[in-house]
C-alpha cells in the first residue's frame, strides 16, 4: 500500500513496525560551510600557515625570544604594550608615556605602531609583551601576504598570480634586513587598502573602469585600512598619504576628461562618492592629529629635527639593489662580497627577489594587462627605484629623492631612501602576477589530458616555489634578558643604571611589569633632561647627583652591576652611601637605592 505526497511521488505507508525511511538529503545543509571552500578563505589560512612557516622559530619560544636582535624588537614590543595599557587604563595619557621621566608626548619620539593597541591590551606583563609582539611579526607576514594577494586579484590576475605575488611582496629578501623593525614590516595594509579601494571603484588593470562593480562599502573600507596603515607610522605611512593624494588626483582628472570626450557624464555614483569623502575625512583626520602630535614633539625638542645628511648616509648605491641581506638563507653567503661594498648594509641590501626580477622583466612583454598598464608599471618600478637611490641619484639625489624632502611636508623626516623598496617590490609583483596568469590561462586552454595537467600545475608551481625559496630565513632568535626582581620593590620615578644604548630599550620593556615612571629611554633623539640626567648620574651616588635626582622627583636607583663594565658606573656596589640619606639594598645581585 502506497500513498502519495501532496507534491512528490508515491512513498511507502508505515504500519507501525517497519523502520521510517531514510531522510532524502538535504542540499542546503553544508550550504553553512561553504566559506569553508571560498577562495579567501584558503587565502587567509593559507597566509597564516605560510608566515608561521617562513618566520619560523619565531613561534617556537614566543614569550623568550625576538627575531632579529636584543634592540628595536624590545623597544616595539614595548610601544605595543603601553598602547594597549594606556587605551584600556589612561587613554588621556596615551601620549605622555612611562619613559623618559619627565618629558611629555615621550610615547611620539619614535614610529609608535598604535594599531597594535588591540593586540598590546591583550593581557599584560613582560611575557605577554613579548608573545604580543612574536605573534604579531607574524601576522604582518600574513596580511603583507593577503594584502598583495587581494590586489593582483582586483586588477584582474588569477589565484596562481595573486599567490605568487603574495609570496614575493610579503617575503622578498629584502624584509630580512629589517627582522629587527617591525613598523618597516607592517606594510600589509598598503596592499589591501589599495585593493579595497580599487574594488569599491569597480576599477581593475585588465578591465579599466567597470561602473556595475561599485561597491562604496569597499571603498569606505579602503580608506579606513589606509588611516590604520599610517597609525602604525609615517616612515612607511606617509608615502602612502601622498600617493592617495596623487592617485585623487590623477582619477578626477582622468573623470573629467572622460566626461567633456563623451559629452556625457560617466557614472560614478552619490553613494560611492559619500564613501569616498567619508572614508576620506577619517582617513585625513587620522593624518593630522598624528602628524600634530609629532610636530609638537619636534616644538619641545628642536634637537630631534635631522638634516638631509642623514638622508645622503643612508642613500644606496645601485649595486645595493640586487644584493641580499645576511639573514637570507638563499642568498646571504654568496652576497657576502656585495655586502661588503655597502656603507650600510641593513638598509642597502634591498634585493626583491631574483625571481621575482625575472618574471616582472618577462610580464612586460606576456601578460593579461593591456600594454599601456604594463608599461605605466614599468614606469613606476623604475621611478621607485630612481627616488631609491636618495642622493646617489645623479651624485646629488636632486631632482629625486632629495627634491621631495625639500619641498613636501614630513618627507625630510624619511632619512632611509631605500624603503622605497616597498613599492619597487609592489609593483614587481603585479607584473609578475600578470605574467603567471597569463600562462595559466594559456594552459587551461590547452587539451585537458591527464599528463598536461600534471605539467601545467608543475610548472605553475614553479614560480611559487622560486619566490618561497627566496624567502627563507636564517634570522637569529636572542633570549630577550627578563627584568630583575628588584624592580618590583624599587618606589617610582625610578632611574635605572646603566644608562644609554640598548640597555635603556632592555629598561623599557621591563617596566612592562605595571608601568612604573622611570627616566631612561632611547629614541632617535635625545631630550635635554636624558643628558642632563646622565650628566648628573655619573658619579652617583654622591651628594650632588642624589641632590640632582631627588630635584627632578627621582625615589629611587636601580642598578645593575653586570651591565656596568666600561661604564663610569663600574663598581658602583663599592660606592660608601653613609651621609647621603639614602638606603640600598641588594636583590640578586642587583642595587636599588631608595632616595626617600
Amino acid at each position: 500500500m502506497s500513498t502519495r505526497a501532496a507534491d512528490g511521488p508515491p512513498v511507502a505507508a508505515s504500519d507501525g513496525h517497519s523502520p521510517a525511511p531514510a531522510a532524502a538529503p538535504n542540499p542546503d545543509r553544508w550550504a553553512q560551510w561553504r566559506w569553508l571552500r571560498h577562495e579567501w578563505t584558503g587565502a587567509i589560512v593559507g597566509g597564516l600557515l605560510l608566515a608561521v612557516v617562513l618566520t619560523w622559530p619565531t613561534m617556537r619560544h614566543p614569550a623568550s625570544t625576538v627575531p632579529g636582535d636584543l634592540g628595536d624588537p624590545t623597544l616595539q614590543a614595548w610601544q605595543m604594550a603601553w598602547s594597549g595599557h594606556a587605551l584600556v587604563s589612561q587613554p588621556l595619557d596615551l601620549w605622555h608615556s612611562n619613559t623618559f621621566y619627565p618629558e611629555r608626548y615621550t610615547f611620539a619620539y619614535s614610529d609608535t605602531l598604535l594599531g597594535y593597541a588591540p593586540m598590546g591590551a591583550l593581557g599584560s606583563g613582560f611575557e605577554a609583551a613579548l608573545v604580543h609582539y612574536n605573534l604579531m611579526y607574524v601576522l604582518v607576514h600574513a596580511l603583507a601576504f593577503v594584502g598583495a594577494y587581494a590586489l593582483v586579484r582586483q586588477l584582474g590576475a588569477g589565484r596562481w598570480g595573486g599567490a605568487v605575488a603574495g609570496v614575493a611582496w610579503a617575503y622578498a629578501p629584502w624584509r630580512l634586513a629589517h627582522a629587527g623593525h617591525l613598523n618597516i614590516l607592517s606594510s600589509g595594509g598598503i596592499a589591501l587598502s589599495l585593493a579595497m579601494l580599487a574594488r569599491g571603484h569597480g576599477w581593475s588593470l585588465r578591465h579599466g573602469y567597470r561602473p556595475e562593480r561599485r561597491r562604496p562599502g569597499w571603498a569606505l573600507a579602503g580608506w579606513i585600512v589606509a588611516a590604520w596603515q599610517v597609525s602604525l607610522g609615517f616612515g612607511i605611512g606617509l608615502p602612502l598619504v601622498y600617493f592617495l593624494l596623487a592617485a585623487v588626483v590623477v582619477a578626477a582628472g582622468c573623470y573629467g576628461w572622460s566626461w567633456w570626450r563623451r559629452r556625457a557624464r560617466v557614472p560614478f555614483g552619490r553613494r560611492l562618492l559619500l564613501a569616498d569623502l567619508a572614508g576620506g575625512l577619517v582617513f585625513g583626520a587620522v593624518t593630522l592629529l598624528l602628524g600634530m602630535v609629532y610636530l609638537r614633539v619636534v616644538d619641545l625638542n628642536p634637537q630631534a629635527v635631522r638634516s638631509l645628511d642623514w638622508t645622503e648616509m643612508f642613500s644606496p648605491p645601485l649595486i645595493g639593489f640586487v644584493t641580499a641581506p645576511a639573514d637570507s638563507w638563499l642568498w646571504g653567503e654568496p652576497h657576502a662580497a656585495a655586502r661588503e661594498q655597502l656603507s650600510w648594509p641593513p638598509e642597502m641590501t634591498l634585493l626583491p627577489g631574483m625571481a621575482l626580477l625575472g618574471m616582472a622583466m618577462a610580464g612586460l612583454f606576456v601578460s593579461v594587462y593591456p600594454v599601456r598598464h604594463r608599461i605605466a608599471l614599468g614606469l613606476g618600478v623604475l621611478g621607485t627605484v630612481l627616488l631609491g637611490l636618495g642622493a646617489t641619484l645623479g651624485g646629488d639625489g636632486d631632482p629625486g629623492y632629495l627634491t621631495l624632502s625639500r619641498h613636501l611636508p614630513g618627507w625630510d623626516a624619511l632619512r632611509t631612501p631605500g624603503r622605497m623598496m616597498h613599492w619597487t617590490s609592489l609593483l614587481l609583483a603585479v607584473l609578475a602576477a600578470g605574467l603567471v596568469t597569463a600562462f595559466a590561462e594559456s594552459a587551461r586552454r590547452s587539451p585537458t589530458r591527464r599528463w598536461t595537467r600534471v605539467l601545467t600545475t608543475a610548472a605553475l608551481l614553479a614560480p611559487l616555489a622560486l619566490v618561497g625559496l627566496e624567502g627563507v630565513n636564517r634570522t637569529p632568535h636572542p633570549v630577550v634578558p627578563r627584568p630583575p626582581a628588584a624592580m618590583r620593590v624599587a618606589q617610582e620615578p625610578v632611574l635605572l643604571l646603566p644608562i644609554g644604548g640598548t640597555n635603556d630599550l632592555h629598561y623599557m620593556l621591563w617596566t612592562t611589569d605595571g608601568f612604573p615612571r622611570v627616566a631612561n629611554g632611547l629614541a632617535g633623539f635625545e631630550p635635554a633632561t636624558l643628558a642632563q640626567t646622565r650628566a648628573a648620574a655619573a658619579s652617583f651616588p654622591d651628594s650632588a647627583s642624589v641632590a640632582y635626582l631627588r630635584g627632578i622627583g627621582i625615589r629611587s636607583v636601580v642598578a645593575v652591576p653586570d651591565r656596568a663594565v666600561g661604564t663610569p658606573w663600574e663598581g658602583i656596589a663599592a660606592r660608601p652611601v653613609d651621609g647621603l640619606g639614602i638606603t640600598r639594598e641588594e636583590i640578586d645581585g642587583v642595587l636599588v637605592y631608595h632616595l626617600g
